[in-house]
């Protein structure tokens, strides 16, 4: 069950609790290198090994999807199932169940060969983290506690929020600062389930710059031995790791967010220096590049947006802006009216407020992102320009 956030004074500490979201990752495909080290699993078994017989594991080429494919979002699976719709989207992973996962895994049809390209899937990590689980007789989060939490003596992390208590959970909260629910993930736990304090996550920094003193140092090995690129820069996924440059510059990493917060954990093996950053906001700006600058200054940290105001106008002229804008075949803004808000979502994402700057011209708070629309004589949009990042990207508007 979700919590709701109490609004209490206990100031911030090292044994604060935040959800740490995709952070999550790096969890999960540790416990595959860990079992896969005790001959539990291959890290090439097939994912259809370790589900029930009726269900239909999706193939191409006669390939099977592996449990190493899941590891590096390059099996083909989308971000998010097709079939997720949930009833609060302030928790929306929370009703998404276990039979209909299989359910839209049984029908899926991979768009390309699998190891091709790499796609960040929760769907994916998601399942992995279901199957292991499976594999092992226990739920994730008694996985998680058996291979990773104990070893390294976390005793403050947990893949619910209900073991905390609440005076010990940091109020989460949306981009416009108002305190929102804690998020559940009971089916794809080991995409974004845990929660963790500043204290443990230290523990796991320590880890990872003192591999060869700890009983995970084979484990992680096997996390960084297996690369698969990108296709950002020279960018490569190792089994749940993002890794970033080479040499001494070369920084190692993973961020997360969910509905009220934000988290990065990275580290530089040439220095042996890690460094975790908790936030228990959803706005972007302020955790990846503050946790990047302390790994290394060269990385500059962002500049705060602009302050924008929103003015008021007409909500009757969002009526011709709603439809489908497609980035690109894969990747399509879907923009919507509810009530006197305009919403855009992306693909595999939550959906976000936009506000005005004028008719035309829209704005987010929960991200450094701007919109305009191209606005035909009859009042409906004809496509509009995503700003982002210093980038400019026209999409047309395709349906209604």
């Amino acid at each position: 069950m979700a919590i709701s956030a109490p609004d209490y004074a206990r100031p911030v500490d090292a044994d604060t609790a935040f959800e740490i979201g995709s952070v999550t990752k790096v969890f999960t495909t540790l416990v595959l290198a860990e079992m896969a080290g005790r001959g539990e699993v291959g890290l090439d078994d097939p994912v259809a090994m370790y589900l029930p017989a009726t269900v239909h594991m999706p193939q191409r080429g006669g390939h099977d999807i592996t449990l190493t494919d899941l590891a590096t979002h390059t099996s083909g699976l989308p971000r998010l199932p097709a079939n997720l719709a949930p009833a609060d989207d302030d928790n929306p992973y929370a009703d998404y169940s276990i039979e209909q996962m299989y359910a839209f895994l049984s029908a899926y049809e991979l768009p390309r060969d699998i190891g091709s390209q790499y796609e960040y899937s929760n769907l994916g990590m998601g399942l992995l983290g279901h199957v292991l689980a499976r594999r092992a007789g226990m739920s994730y989060g008694a996985l998680v506690r058996e291979r990773i939490l104990a070893p390294l003596n976390m005793r403050s992390t947990a893949d619910t929020p209900a073991v905390y208590m609440k005076s010990r959970l940091a109020n989460g909260h949306d981009d416009k600062l108002m305190p929102v629910l804690n998020w559940d993930l009971p089916t794809l736990a080991g995409a974004g389930a845990l929660l963790s304090t500043a204290d443990d996550m230290l523990n796991f920094i320590e880890m990872l710059v003192d591999a060869p003193s700890s009983p995970l140092h084979a484990a992680l090995a096997t996390t960084l031995a297996i690369r698969r690129p990108i296709g950002v820069a020279t960018d490569e996924t190792g089994l749940g790791w993002v890794i970033s440059g080479s040499g001494d510059s070369q920084i190692v990493w993973h961020n997360g967010g969910t509905g009220g917060y934000r988290a990065f954990l990275g580290y530089m093996p040439a220095k042996g220096a890690g460094v975790i950053a908790l936030s228990n906001t959803s706005t972007e700006v302020g955790v990846d590049d503050i946790g990047r600058h302390l790994l290394d200054s060269s990385h500059p940290l962002v500049r705060p947006p602009r302050e924008r105001v929103a003015v008021t106008v007409d909500p009757a002229i969002y009526d011709g802006y709603v439809g489908d804008y497609p980035l690109s075949p894969d990747f399509v803004l879907s923009v919507t009216r509810r009530g006197n808000g305009l919403f855009v979502q992306a693909t595999g994402q939550s959906k976000l407020e936009i506000l005005p700057e004028s008719e035309t011209a829209f704005f987010s708070t929960a991200v450094n992102a701007q919109i305009t629309f191209d606005v035909g004589a009859d009042g409906r949009a004809k496509g509009l320009t995503l700003h982002q990042n210093g980038i400019d990207q026209p999409a047309p508007r395709v349906a209604a």
